[in-house]
């Protein structure tokens, strides 16, 4: 099945849910443990009677929810094709499914809440040293280049963020090693502009805003990165602000 570009995603208008990164992601609020489990059984039904199932995380206080597809079609610009992870159309249908069932037990969507972490690492060589680092985070080989037609290092079981690797600039204009490992968080859009004052407010500065508010990097006081992402591709502008 194709994978959707962000405007298709935009145009699903799926209120509950977030594109971040990889997934569609929603966090449903519930009363207690055994209310999420109610829930969760009913989202199991409905997975089932469309045959794909969404990831899974439940807390006494909420249930989260990740949709995605890994055997999506890209296709680059010569037109040859590669299975990835992404988002396709039985994703959409499932989430609307669920927001369905989310109302059925009078539960609230907290779409704002919803946050992924990826890590990155800029490296001129990521075929030679992704197999260790493949080893090393997930102890399969495996997931060098799972669901991604680069080297991406994503684990199938999700226990452990995934790592991308980006180009490498030698070094800063001064002469001095760069930072090469950084942080990758992903946010619902109506919150990135919040999460750059809350890091600023705690010490950190803006180093880098000409993406925003697709990529707003920051730095802490010894300099050390990180990123806060968001799909604005995937954003319905006129149900989601983004300033």
């Amino acid at each position: 099945m194709d994978m959707l570009k962000g405007d298709q995603i935009a145009e699903a208008n799926l209120t509950d849910w977030r594109k971040l990164a990889q997934g569609l992601h929603a966090r449903y609020l519930v009363d207690d443990f055994a209310a999420g489990a109610r829930f969760v059984v009913a989202v199991g039904e409905a997975g089932d009677a469309l045959g794909h199932h969404p990831g899974v995380s439940m807390a006494s206080g909420h249930v989260d929810l990740k949709l995605s597809s890994d055997d999506a079609i890209y296709r680059d610009d010569d037109g040859t094709e590669y299975v990835v992870e992404w988002v396709t159309q039985q994703d959409v249908d499932l989430a609307r499914r669920i927001t369905e069932i989310a109302a059925e037990h009078a539960l609230d969507a907290d779409p704002a809440s919803v946050s992924v972490i990826e890590l990155g690492l800029d490296t001129a060589q990521s075929a030679t040293i992704a197999p260790m680092w493949a080893a090393l985070l997930t102890g399969s080989a495996e997931a060098q280049g799972r669901g991604t037609p680069g080297d991406e290092i994503r684990d199938a079981t999700g226990r452990v963020p995934n790592l991308w690797f980006g180009d490498l600039e030698a070094a800063d204009e001064d002469g001095a090693s760069r930072q090469r490992f950084h942080v990758e968080v992903y946010v619902a859009p109506e919150v990135a502009e919040q999460r750059v004052a809350d890091a600023v407010a705690a010490g950190g500065q803006v180093v880098a805003d000409s993406n925003a508010p697709g990529l707003t990097v920051l730095a802490d006081a010894d300099g050390n990165t990180g990123v806060v992402c968001v799909d604005i591709s995937a954003v319905n502008t006129s149900a989601t602000a983004v300033d």
